[in-house]
């Protein structure tokens, strides 16, 4: 939910009005069970408590109260502060609760109704004062509770919790929360209403900067190789291409990036960049003989990615159909694309053709239609057990079971290489993600974001080198 609000940000959906839609949808559900009575909303320092405000402003006309739990200072969106600014221009009742010592507990004695804006979708762990004691209190008021998107207190993804509110009936956006859907929540949640609040379908099926936050943090105590270690298996008959791959694998957040290329062209690999560890194979291009040194660096690597300037020899394709086996995570790209390849496809695989590859693939051209284009890559996903991610002007991503688009990339980057910087990028983002659509639908974002930047600054002369060296700035923002 955290990305698909700041997916609607992107697609221009203020988050105002999506809270206006929430807080309206609570005081709605208020005026069905009530016309008159007293009401009390208790509401944290979040979105959820801003929810509370929204459906307090909508609840004038009652009896009713506003408890914020904390300090106005401490609430801590934008949103949420707007409507506790609004609030404090009414007549209605405004409380802070600044501690649990100070919480005066008649304020919610012979209550009809408590609306529970504490927690939303973003509580983990233990719950502090005086969110703890504002729990007890809803459980043992004997009103009627109302909870905003989940309980406060249940893990709205499922896991454990020391606490809940016990809610009559529970309001939640959008869609179902997975932890609503666990055998125990059925105590804590009461009746469940899955709500629409404006939130459009393009704001889950286009990829946007929402999906890509879990890869722009990394804990302080990572060390050297947490952030992913990526094997790229290219070159032969090309040195460009994966070089290119390896660079976007770096600026792509992965801590070691290797390359195993054909000793005819890895010297030229290495010197692209100081930051390149590059492994020479055995011949001039790739085969059998370099299967048992591809082998040990397989086992020390999270993620390959492999098919950058391969060349297509007979030999290179066999030698790649041993490989594929041996690998945890694969990227398969470019001339790694074989149809012999199809039955070693599956779920630890990311494949990234153009069109005229994925003809190659599939035997059937791609549809210019986007409908149709959708329908095609997810049934050959679902066929093969693969992630498929077909660059186009319109990128589709799809698992088999999801399928997400992609819109960012520019007529610019037709230009040679940035198909390669994307497979690298890929393998990085695929090396700290346990789901291979999220790495693959996040790299075609993160690509094409920089690629328009880059088109920005140089037009139609951009250069794949250029979408590398702006890639942090995207992954930054």
């Amino acid at each position: 939910m955290a990305a698909i609000d700041a997916n609607c940000d992107y697609l221009g959906i203020n988050r105002l009005v999506l809270m206006e839609n929430a807080g309206a949808a609570v005081a709605r559900a208020v005026k069905e069970r009530i016309s008159t009575g007293k009401v009390v909303i208790i509401a944290g320092k979040g979105n959820n408590g801003g929810d509370a405000f929204v459906a307090a402003r909508h609840l004038s006309r009652y009896d009713e109260k506003v408890l914020l739990l904390g300090r106005k200072e401490e609430i801590k969106t934008p949103e949420a502060l707007t409507n506790w600014n609004a609030l404090e221009k009414s007549s209605i009742s405004l409380t802070q609760v600044r501690d649990s010592k100070t919480f005066d507990r008649t304020l919610i004695e012979d209550t009809d109704i408590i609306i529970d804006g504490i927690f939303g979708t973003g509580v983990h762990g233990l719950i502090h004062e005086p969110e703890s004691t504002a729990i007890d209190l809803i459980n043992k008021s004997g009103a009627f509770v109302i909870s905003i998107d989940v309980p406060s207190g249940l893990d709205p993804d499922g896991g454990k919790f020391a606490k809940s509110v016990k809610a009559n009936l529970t309001l939640t956006f959008h869609k179902m929360k997975v932890g609503l859907m666990t055998p125990h929540s059925g105590e804590c949640a009461g009746e469940i209403r899955v709500i629409d609040i404006g939130i459009p379908h393009d704001a889950e099926f286009y990829v946007g900067p929402g999906d890509i936050q879990p890869f722009l943090k990394r804990p302080a105590t990572s060390h050297k190789g947490n952030s992913g270690r990526v094997l790229i298996i290219g070159g032969g008959p090309y040195s460009g291409a994966p070089a290119l791959a390896a660079l976007g694998a770096l600026r792509g957040g992965a801590d070691i990036v290797t390359v195993a290329a054909p000793r005819s062209v890895s010297d030229i690999i290495a010197s692209f960049s100081p930051n390149l560890i590059v492994r020479p194979l055995t011949g001039d291009i790739l085969s059998g003989e370099d299967i048992s040194i591809i082998s040990r660096l397989i086992s020390s690597h999270d993620v390959v990615v492999m098919g950058m300037g391969l060349g297509t020899e007979d030999k290179t394709l066999r030698t790649i159909e041993k490989i594929v086996p041996l690998c945890k995570r694969i990227v398969i790209d470019a001339d790694a694309l074989s149809p012999r390849l199809v039955s070693l496809f599956n779920k630890n695989m990311i494949i990234t053709p153009h069109a005229g590859e994925m003809r190659r693939l599939s035997g059937l051209d791609v549809p210019h239609d986007i409908n149709e284009r959708v329908k095609m890559i997810k049934d050959f996903a679902d066929t093969h057990k693969v992630t498929v991610l077909l660059k186009g002007a319109v990128d589709i991503i799809s698992d088999g079971l999801d399928v997400r688009a992609n819109r960012t990339g520019n007529p610019g980057m037709t230009v040679g290489g940035t198909g390669d910087v994307l497979a690298g990028l890929t393998g990085a983002l695929f090396a700290r993600c346990d789901s291979p659509l999220e790495a693959a639908a996040s790299s075609a974002f993160i690509n094409g974001a920089a690629g328009d930047l880059a088109f920005q600054e140089f037009g139609y002369g951009l250069l794949a080198t250029d979408v590398i060296d702006l890639i942090p700035a995207v992954m930054r923002s």
